[in-house]
């Protein structure tokens, strides 16, 4: 007898959780905000740089014309370590 009325105790709790969750209703600021939090969630792993890219005004047209960008500065210093050596190699083998 006890374990029936623990059941149906337990039962009762669990449907007016259910009536009380139905009935909730939040106010539209904590929508919004929760949506902008979805949002930069989801978009998190693309930087912020993807929202701001589109805006910028710049011309890499004119830059790639007249200047090559390099990332890694210590490229040069290698590919006049490896210039030198395809030079030496081949006034050696004249």
């Amino acid at each position: 007898m006890k374990s029936w009325l623990i059941i149906v105790a337990i039962l009762f709790v669990i449907a007016e959780a259910i009536l009380w969750v139905k009935n909730f209703i939040l106010p539209l600021p904590v929508y919004i905000l929760g949506g902008a939090f979805l949002a930069i969630a989801s978009n998190y792993d693309k930087g912020i740089m993807a929202f701001i890219k589109p805006y910028l005004k710049t011309n890499h047209e004119i830059i790639s014309q007249t200047a090559s960008l390099i990332e890694d500065p210590n490229i040069l210093q290698q590919a006049k370590t490896v210039k030198a050596a395809i030079e030496s190699k081949t006034t050696k083998s004249d």
